[in-house]
């Protein structure tokens, strides 16, 4: 049986988008072309693959598991034809990479108007997501995450700064009433606002100093999910509900402005900084190939 590419692409568009419309909007295609499409293959296959009311559409269990099947047939097909911008002067195409929000907040907005003013012709898709995920199953052509929860088998390239701190502070106020802790178990007395991963998985707080390490598990009123709701437990620290612990980069204005007090700075550990990784068994789209290249081209020599 032989299958227009076209109304294969057509269906992953509309499939992936959940929706003529934003499918239509994707491939820069009228939306009753895209409908015409999708009824010409599923008459071709003899079988329905969308399943459409007047508020959605949704893939049948036919459709979803063409799409399991022919998602990474695209972007191999995508990687091939991408090939084509290395005889160009600048590369161009789509590039979609998955972040946790510490890395969208602390660490792109240093490297990304840089790289979209010297590429102009690339259109960058950040996702946020602190979930461990397949990205690639996911349709990303890279992911950025620590070294701790770097997927195996992949290529990994250093990003933004390589040493980053866990910080801990409190407003004034909270300061002045509660006393201001000397040792990191005196947190057990404290009122602290507790992160956890989206699995559910309740963040520990670690302090060092000196090769002693301290692991606490303090009670909390307050617990969010960890980057998403960081804004929230930090509102709620600067209000003085209790004491905040994160990235020492995204603490940093609260401490300049003097919302926040820092406490225990001898403990802040450290760790070592993000990296962009992606597939080394694929070909390299070129937006990634000129990514990578601009990355590695802006890296301090300290880093």
């Amino acid at each position: 049986m032989t299958v227009a590419l076209d109304d294969l692409n057509a269906f992953v568009a509309v499939a992936r988008a959940g929706g003529f419309r934003d499918g239509a909007k994707a491939l820069g295609v009228s939306p009753s072309g895209l409908s015409d499409a999708v009824r010409r293959l599923e008459a071709q296959l003899a079988v329905r693959l969308l399943n459409r009311t007047t508020r959605s559409v949704m893939p049948t269990e036919a459709g979803r598991d063409l799409l399991d099947r022919l998602g990474p047939a695209f972007r191999e097909i995508e990687a091939a034809l991408d090939v084509v911008n290395t005889y160009r002067d600048r590369p161009a195409g789509t590039l979609r990479i998955n972040v946790p929000v510490s890395v969208s907040r602390l660490v792109l907005p240093a490297v990304i108007p840089g790289f979209l003013k010297q590429y102009p012709e690339i259109r960058l898709e950040v996702v946020t997501d602190e979930n461990l995920v397949d990205v690639f199953a996911g349709g990303f052509d890279a992911g950025i995450r620590y070294e701790e929860r770097l997927a195996q088998d992949m290529i990994a390239v250093p990003i933004g700064p390589r040493v980053q701190r866990f910080a801990v502070g409190a407003s004034p106020d909270y300061v002045e009433r509660h006393g201001r802790p000397t040792h990191p178990r005196e947190l057990l007395e404290h009122t602290c606002l507790r992160s956890r991963f989206p699995n559910g998985v309740l963040i520990p707080w670690e302090l060092a100093r000196d090769g002693e390490v301290v692991r606490l598990d303090p009670v909390s009123p307050l617990v969010v999910t960890a980057g998403g709701g960081s804004d929230l437990a930090v509102d709620a620290a600067v209000a003085g509900l209790g004491i905040v612990g994160l990235f020492d980069g995204w603490l940093q204005p609260y401490f300049q402005s003097g919302a926040l007090l820092p406490l225990l700075e001898d403990w802040w550990p450290t760790f070592s900084g993000p990296f962009l990784y992606y597939s080394g068994g694929r070909l390299v789209p070129a937006p990634l190939r000129a990514f990578v290249d601009y990355i590695k081209s802006t890296r301090s020599p300290e880093a």
